[in-house]
């Protein structure tokens, strides 16, 4: 059986991945520490085999005035707790990092297509930080303790929070939606939690990529919510020059602009149960 101590307590991603492996009962055990005071530095990780460290901050914010917070609990809570779990004999420390460390979205008509020889571009404080904790932690790794480093792009499911639930809201309402081609790398919660499972299963080090098989474009999440609920649409063309006036805007950009992971970067093994309009389906039936 496996000792899994998640170190972050509530954090979707975290209690996804304790009901994920609630399915194996004699093959997992599985402890939740709560990171927000200093109380689980008293904790001994002695015994676990896997510490996966998902607390952190896990949204971008512009306010100049929560930067040192960003720093304090997205880099130094991270690396405080991956030297704790090495010192204290864990086997295996794996770490939330994120797609967001490879920068911005590119402008509408432009994709960032990323490879293994991408460097790392942060466009803000808020990926930054995610970035030194990642590049710190992997500079741990020996053959006593396996490093693990998780990529994910946006990660979605029933229950989730961030900008894809609020998209799924438009959604309700919007008849008309802009029909701009567009592609992005998703996951879907269940495929993400199976990717890790199987990375704790190998005792897998090193930097994985997780995501859907699908690209998803904007317009078509919009398109398959309404198609669910029994709603029409109308997909509005949009001039090219009228694209290429908003793509100077940041918002814009997010919403319809393309990043997307090379395919050859996710092949870490057979993780992907739900595919995409399935997930929408079960958001859409979560929402009610």
């Amino acid at each position: 059986m496996k000792k899994i101590l998640i170190t972050g307590l509530n954090s979707y991603v975290g209690t996804s991945f304790e009901k994920w492996l609630s399915q194996w009962p004699d093959e997992y055990y599985v402890d939740t520490i709560d990171m927000i005071d200093g109380t689980w530095r008293e904790k001994s990780f002695a015994g676990y085999d896997v510490v996966f460290h998902v607390a952190g901050i896990a949204h971008v914010s512009a306010d100049q005035s929560k930067k040192d917070l960003y720093y304090r609990i997205n880099r130094d809570l991270a690396v405080d707790t991956a030297k704790k779990a090495k010192i204290e004999g864990v086997k295996q420390f794996i770490f939330m990092s994120s797609m967001i460390i490879y920068g911005a979205d590119e402008p509408v008509g432009k994709e960032k297509i990323i490879t293994r020889d991408t460097p790392p571009n942060p466009a803000d404080f808020y990926g930054d930080s995610k970035l030194q904790a990642d590049l710190a932690i992997q500079k741990m790794a020996d053959d006593k303790f396996i490093v693990s480093i998780m990529r994910p792009p946006v990660i979605y499911g029933p229950g989730c929070k961030g900008n894809f639930p609020k998209l799924l809201k438009l959604a309700k309402y919007a008849l008309i939606f802009p029909n701009i081609e567009n592609r992005r790398s998703m996951i879907y919660i269940d495929n993400f939690t199976e990717c890790v499972r199987l990375v704790i299963n190998n005792a897998s080090g090193g930097i994985f990529f997780p995501q859907n098989e699908e690209y998803v474009a904007t317009k078509d999440v919009i398109a398959d919510y309404r198609k669910i609920k029994g709603k029409i649409i109308f997909m509005m063309p949009v001039p090219a020059f009228v694209c290429k006036i908003l793509s100077n805007s940041g918002l814009f950009n997010k919403a319809f602009g393309s990043k997307l992971y090379a395919k050859e970067l996710s092949d870490c093994g057979k993780y992907n149960a739900v595919k995409f309009c399935d997930g929408i389906v079960r958001m859409a039936a979560y929402a009610g």
